[in-house]
This record gives structure tokens, sequence and C-alpha cells, in this order.
């Protein structure tokens, strides 16, 4: 339907005619599917994203702002989205499929071996005209189809030696039949193991099973619908009565003291998150809804986030929300009964939690790669820079700090006698042959510091590396170069008024 939703056009009274027509179709299809049953709904396609489409769907936002205020729960809000999706549908020109979704997917033959297999059947189809003919068959209908079986010989159906030469080419047909089956077979084959050994690189397991029990295939009859739903819902539709014992006791009075959660307030901008997370086209509901619709009608997020929140406060959800689709598998190829049968979705979860064990498996691994690696490089690092360290952290692994460390004051009392005791260094004759050798050099000229010696130094220093006790970085000292100067005059007083001989002693 070529609707003006997307082109700017000055013409109002073509607009408002292309969104009156809008509101008629989505009128009329929130009403053919608010008394629909789910599973008598369309299957909705995927839509292509573009702009064209997206404006349809901007478009049909504020007809919608009515048909939510006047939602009641959750079905009829979910009603509202599935009939204004169709809608959508309609306005664009997607294709709907007729109502009630397919919940098995046909396995289809590939295009190549439906090619080659009607090939043969025509090929047959003139084999038996050929027999036909050569055992004197001798009708208008069979006489054309032989004399194209030779279009192109030599070869005249008068000739002595026409039944030689249809002899010549049946065996010749059936050599072609025989090739194609080979080829068939060949192809069948390499798909094959092309999707094992893909099946290998991706799920193991899945290929280890497959390999074990053969599909089977579900053209025979199924088991009997009433048997299965009474044998599945004695498992699950049964009350339990669990034996609760003096632990239960225990466990809920040291649960009495702990705070309870508080009150969660589901918004608007809640909603609007956990849409824009979730893919597109991916798993919708047994409604058939997919999260593209969500996103694309924002007006429905503060209707939902209402109705989410009074659906917590009064602890029920609508059966909509509760109901699912169980797929039953057949185990063998022998009798179908109800035992025989397991629901799909325990099977897609031992999958999906051995999928997530061998992820959990693969990144252990790769963290002790990468920490191998690392060790390695370092390790490669050292021994060019300090042969003596490396050889050291060989010898001597690095121990981990989690322990406990020593007691502070201790530690400071050991050091501090060892650093800030006085020295009594004992003077020789050596010293006095030192000095009298020493009056004849002649002093250094007296050191001045000037601004471009700060600048030179800050220069060729590193911009993050080892900041001293005041944590600057030397960056900074590059950066605000108006200090350059005021740092030179005061490095110069520093070392004029430093007396000859001192030393000054840091304790951290």
């Amino acid at each position: 339907m070529d609707l003006p939703v997307v082109g700017d056009s000055d013409d109002d009274e073509m607009v408002s005619h292309g969104l009156a027509q809008m509101r008629s179709i989505l009128e009329e299809a929130i009403l053919e599917t608010r008394s629909m049953p789910l599973e008598n709904r369309p299957r909705l396609p995927r839509i292509p994203l573009s702009k064209r489409n997206r404006a349809v769907v901007r478009a049909l936002n504020p007809m919608l702002v009515t048909y939510f205020e006047a939602s009641r729960d959750l079905c009829e809000t979910d009603s509202v989205l599935f009939g204004a999706a169709v809608a959508a549908c309609r306005i664009i020109g997607a294709k709907l499929p007729m109502a009630g979704r397919a919940t098995k997917q046909s396995s289809a033959i590939p295009t190549w071996r439906k090619r080659i297999e009607d090939r043969i059947a025509k090929v047959r189809a003139l084999i038996r005209r050929l027999i036909s003919f050569r055992s004197g068959n001798n009708r208008p209908r069979v006489v054309r189809t032989v004399r194209m079986a030779f279009a192109g010989t030599n070869i005249s159906l008068s000739q002595p030696d026409i039944t030689q030469k249809l002899t010549e080419r049946i065996d010749d047909l059936k050599q072609k039949i025989a090739s194609w089956g080979k080829r068939i077979r060949r192809f069948t084959e390499r798909s094959r193991r092309f999707n094992q050994n893909r099946l290998f690189q991706s799920d193991q397991k899945r290929l280890y099973k497959s390999l074990e029990r053969p599909e089977v295939c579900g053209a025979g009859p199924g088991p009997d619908q009433a048997n299965t739903v009474a044998f599945w819902r004695g498992l699950w539709s049964e009350p339990v009565n669990h034996s609760e014992g003096p632990w239960t006791e225990v466990v809920a009075s040291q649960c009495a003291s702990i705070t309870p959660m508080d009150p969660v307030i589901i918004t608007p901008d809640d909603v609007a998150e956990a849409v824009r997370r979730a893919p597109n086209w991916k798993c919708p509901g047994l409604d058939g809804l997919h999260h593209y619709w969500l996103k694309g009608f924002m007006v429905c997020h503060a209707v939902l986030a209402r109705q989410f929140q009074e659906a917590l406060n009064q602890k029920s959800l609508p059966s909509l929300f509760t109901t699912g689709i169980t797929h039953l598998v057949p185990k063998d190829q022998a009798q179908p009964s109800s035992q025989k049968f397991q629901p799909d979705i325990t099977q897609k979860l031992t999958e999906r939690i051995d999928d997530l064990k061998q992820k959990i498996a693969a990144w252990g691994k790769r963290i002790r790669r990468f920490s191998e690696r690392s060790r390695r490089f370092n390790q490669n690092r050292l021994f060019q820079s300090d042969q003596k360290r490396l050889y050291k952290s060989l010898e001597r692994p690095e121990v981990c700090g989690a322990g406990p460390g020593p007691d502070q004051a201790d530690t400071v009392a050991f050091w501090r006698g060892l650093w800030s005791e006085p020295v009594n260094h004992s003077e020789g004759p050596w010293m006095e042959v030192v000095a009298s050798q020493s009056a004849s050099v002649t002093p250094m000229d007296p050191v001045t510091i000037r601004t471009e010696d700060v600048a030179e130094a800050v220069r060729r220093a590193p911009n993050w590396k080892c900041p001293g006790l005041d944590g600057l970085h030397h960056y900074w000292l590059k950066g605000f170069v108006v200090c350059h100067a005021v740092l030179a005059r005061q490095f110069q007083e520093a070392l004029d008024q430093i007396p000859p001989h001192h030393v000054s002693t840091h304790y951290i």
C-alpha cells in the first residue's frame, strides 16, 4: 500500500487522507486480533529496517494512545500491540501467512538434489517410451518422443538396425541415471561430512549424540494426544508435598533478622531499557510478538510499566505469561508412546548448560594462557634489562600478599635502628694524605640553574612514570611551562642554602 508517510509533502489533504486510511486499517486489525486465540494468530514476518517502515511505525504511535488508555490488563495490551503490528505489516505490504503458526520446521530438499531427481524422472519416462517403441508400440506420441530422443543424430527410424540403436540409446540413458544417482550420493555424503565437521567445532556433544542416535523420521503416527497430555500433566501439574524437616525452622529463625528488600518500582524507563537490549526478531513468546514492535511502539512503555507493577503487587500473572508450547521428540523408531517422548525444553536446557560450562572452561584456559604468555614476556624483557633480578625471581617465586603483614611498630623500630643511629667513622692517617693531595684541586665553579635547564630536564622525563612522594607526574611540569622560571629560582636558592657535607634522610 502506497501511503504518504515518508516523503515531505506540501499537500496536507493527501497526508490527512493517508493518515485516515492508516487509522482505519489499524482499527480493523485490532478488532480482528482482540478476540482471536493465540494459536490462531498469523505469524508476523520480519520487515526490512528501512526509513519508510520506521516512518510507518512512528505514524502509528500516536494512534495507539487511545487504545492503551482503555486497556485494562496485560492481555488487552498484548492484543493491541499485535493488532498494531499486523496493521503495520499490511500498510508496508509485507505478506502475512494464514492463521495458525506451524510449530515444526519442514525438512526441505536441497535445490540441487531436486533438480537432479527431476532430471532422472524425465529420463526414466523417456526410457519407458523407447522400450515401448522397441516392443512395437507405434502410436504417434511414442514415435514423436523417439524422434526427439534421436534428434541431432543421423539415425532414422526406418533404418534396419533401429532396434540395436534403441538398445544402445537405452543403455546410455541408464548409465546417465546411474551417474546422477552416484552424484546425489556423493553430494549428500559431502554435505553430511561438512555439517559434521562444522558441528564438531561448535558443539561436539550434539555431534556425538547424532552419531549414536540418528534422526528419527517424523512421518509415522505420533502418540495419542490425550494420553500424552495426561502423562506429562501427571508429572508437572500434581501438587507435591515437601517434607519440611527441623532444618527449615532453623533457617527461618536465621532469616528473621534479615531486612526485607525495598519494594520494586517498575518505571517506563526500565521497560524501555529492557526492550532496548533485546534482539529485534529473536524468540517471540506464545503471542508471536517480536521485540521490534515493543521498541517501535514506544507509547506502550508507560502502560506496560503500570500493568507490570499491578501484576507484581497482586502477585498474579495472566495465562499469557505462564503458558508455553511443549515439543515432544521421539527417542527411537519403535512404536511411539507417551513415555518414549521427552519435552524438547529439557534437552534445550541441558544443551545450554553444557554450552555455558564449555564457555567457562574456555575462559579459564584463556586466563591461564594469557597469564603464561604475560609471564614469559616479562621474563624475556627482564632477561634483557636485569638478568640478576630475573634469576632471583626464578629461584624465589613471588609471595602472595594475602597473609597478615609484620607488626608496623617493630618494623619501624628495626629499620630506624639501622638508619638513624649516628655512626662514628674511624678517621685514619690516610685521610690526611688524601686531604693534602686534594688541596691543589681547583674548586668547581658555582652551579647556576636556569629556566632552560629545568625545561630540558622535564622534556626528557617520561610523562606518567615514577611520580615522587607528592604524586605529581612529569606531564604536568611539561604542560605548565610558566613554572619553569619559578622552579629554577627556588632550586637555586635551595642549592645555595645547603651547607657542605649535609646529608638529609627521610623516613616513610
